[in-house]
């Protein structure tokens, strides 16, 4: 059962409550109990004392894009190991997608979900819902339903709604139901069989491309729909410059609209596919040098309003093949923290701008508890050493999958101690008491 826990010394980064200073944080029982200068909450020795100088304590980040493949594909991911995963890359809760096996378009699976994470207890679970039956474009799914079982927003996610009087309807109906809608935009007529970004390297290599457009054309649909209905929509895995340069022209329109990058995009191009590597074979694809620095580019500014892991795992022989047949998406929740600090090292981004895009948005924009350190908050917390290097190995990775293509990367910066609800998840080997 949580108790008490002292986090001492460490640097406090709480946008929602304006805190960025060296500060004392007191768990009592699970909830946020004090957060004081240093020395002024008194030690009481029945608990837990961990001296953080030179890190950082943030609240809980929240990653509000994964798969985590269960039901039906427990192969690749169970909820027990993509949460554990989770924890240890800093995330106290994680919303799923509903590309299951069946799909979570039902209140069965919504509950089994629920259950699932309950039952392995490292991180919240937020599941997500699906727009249509079955995933298949054709009619809604029981949004009501959805809702009451516990979803909190609904996609299609892995493929597109290519119905706009569908994706209409959906906007109109989960306002109704207080359920966000998430778009994965992809405009399939022009996708169709692609396997990277369309341009040179795709022609050198003898590969299918995806063109940047295939992307845009959907974001400025869906945009349309959105700014129509008057309803707010959440555009996913953000790639191309001109999605940003739509979103951003959207929201100085007054639509409705929050955005999400993954990581990937804004810290390899298209490059890291040379040579048939799949494990950098994702979609939407890889990008070039400028739409990367675009990403980078709407993140500091705003344009971008969170960063979202898009953790897609999958087996060894899901990846050991042709190119062209081989899956897309890569495991993403214990790389997160580390490829995000690189862009505060580069001056890109500061450290409470990090905060918000993991934490405080994610929260913000799917309606959930979380992004903050109030008092009385319930404690999810992640600290953060920035200064930890480590080598990202297979033999260090808490996910069921290996599928990566920063294996063997260098990394700076790491979560060292996940807390959930006063109860520490991840990390307390790394500390002595």
């Amino acid at each position: 059962m949580p108790g008490l826990i002292l986090l001492k010394n460490g640097r406090v980064i709480d946008p929602a409550n304006g805190i960025d200073q060296i500060q004392d944080v007191l768990i009592v029982d699970g909830r946020i109990s004090a957060v004081a200068q240093p020395g002024t909450l008194s030690e009481q020795t029945e608990g837990l004392v961990f001296d953080l100088t030179g890190k950082w304590v943030v609240p809980g980040l929240i990653d509000m894009h994964v798969h985590l493949r269960e039901p039906g594909q427990e192969y690749k991911e169970t909820i027990e190991t993509g949460t554990r995963a989770a924890a240890a890359g800093g995330f106290t809760a994680v919303a799923a997608m509903p590309n299951t096996k069946p799909v979570n378009d039902n209140q069965t699976v919504t509950t089994f979900i629920l259950a699932k994470a309950a039952e392995a207890g490292f991180a919240r679970v937020y599941p997500v819902g699906a727009i249509s039956s079955g995933s298949n474009g054709e009619h809604l799914a029981e949004f009501g339903e959805l809702r009451q079982a516990g979803a909190v927003a609904v996609t299609d996610d892995g493929l597109p709604v290519g119905n706009s009087q569908l994706m209409r309807r959906a906007l109109e109906y989960a306002g109704n139901h207080d359920l966000l809608v998430i778009s994965h935009a992809e405009e399939m007529t022009l996708s169709h069989s692609g396997a990277m970004n369309d341009g040179s390297l795709a022609t050198r290599l003898g590969l299918r491309g995806i063109p940047h457009i295939a992307e845009e054309i959907m974001v400025y649909r869906d945009l349309a729909l959105a700014e129509f209905t008057g309803r707010p929509i959440h555009i996913a895995h953000v790639s191309t410059r001109e999605s940003l340069a739509l979103i951003k022209r959207a929201k100085e329109k007054g639509v409705a609209v929050t955005a999400e990058t993954a990581p990937h995009y804004f810290t390899l191009t298209e490059m890291a596919v040379d040579g048939y590597n799949t494990l950098a074979k994702m979609n939407p694809p890889l990008r070039t040098e400028a739409d990367v620095a675009a990403v980078r580019e709407a993140l500091r500014e705003g344009t971008l309003d969170a960063i979202a892991t898009d953790h897609a795992p999958h087996g060894e022989l899901d990846k050991d093949m042709e190119f062209d047949l081989a899956a897309n998406g890569i495991i993403g929740l214990e790389t997160a923290v580390p490829l995000t600090l690189r862009l505060v090292r580069e001056n890109q981004l500061d450290a409470r701008r990090m905060v918000e895009l993991l934490s405080v948005n994610p929260a913000r924009i799917l309606g959930v508890p979380g992004g903050t350190l109030s008092v009385g908050a319930p404690a999810d917390i992640t600290v953060i050493d920035p200064e930890k290097k480590f080598v990202f190995t297979e033999e260090s990775i808490q996910s069921k999958s290996r599928n990566s293509p920063f294996l063997g990367w260098e990394l700076q910066g790491k979560a060292v101690l996940t807390i959930l609800a006063g109860r520490i998840t991840w990390g307390q080997e790394t500390f002595s008491s």
